[in-house]
């Protein structure tokens, strides 16, 4: 599986360079998303800009990822769709579940902003 990870202090990128994200890839992000989870990472953008075709291992993956996000009280974010994904997804009707914005810039600030909140929400418990 070809990927790249990049850490920040508030989120972890994964962009996907695969053409496919289906049987022979998915088990392997599955792993990934697991594996960031036990080093503290809650929030997730899995960019998926290179990525073509995806078929239900890659929406079971993504699902695991966003699955290990929200127990970790964080978020993933999905950017960069392409139309047979995003047509999938769709169909799935996990559109409906799944943060899915336009571009990774786009899915970062939604993951700032929603840090933000819940420091916010954070502080207003304490006053």
């Amino acid at each position: 599986m070809k990927f790249t990870v990049d850490k920040q202090e508030k989120y972890t990128l994964i962009k996907l360079d695969e053409d496919k994200l289906d049987a022979t890839i998915a088990p392997g992000l599955k792993s990934e998303f697991v594996n960031l989870s036990t080093q503290g990472v809650s929030n997730l953008v899995l960019d998926l800009s290179a990525t073509k075709y995806c078929d239900s291992s890659g929406l079971s993956a993504i699902l695991t990822g966003n699955r290990i996000c929200t127990e970790n009280e964080g978020v993933l974010a999905l950017s960069g769709l392409q139309p047979m994904v995003q047509k999938l997804i769709e169909l799935s009707q996990l559109h409906k579940i799944l943060e899915i914005l336009p571009t990774q810039h786009e899915a970062i600030e939604f993951i700032m902003m929603n840090e933000l909140q819940k420091e916010l929400g954070a502080e207003e418990g304490e006053a």
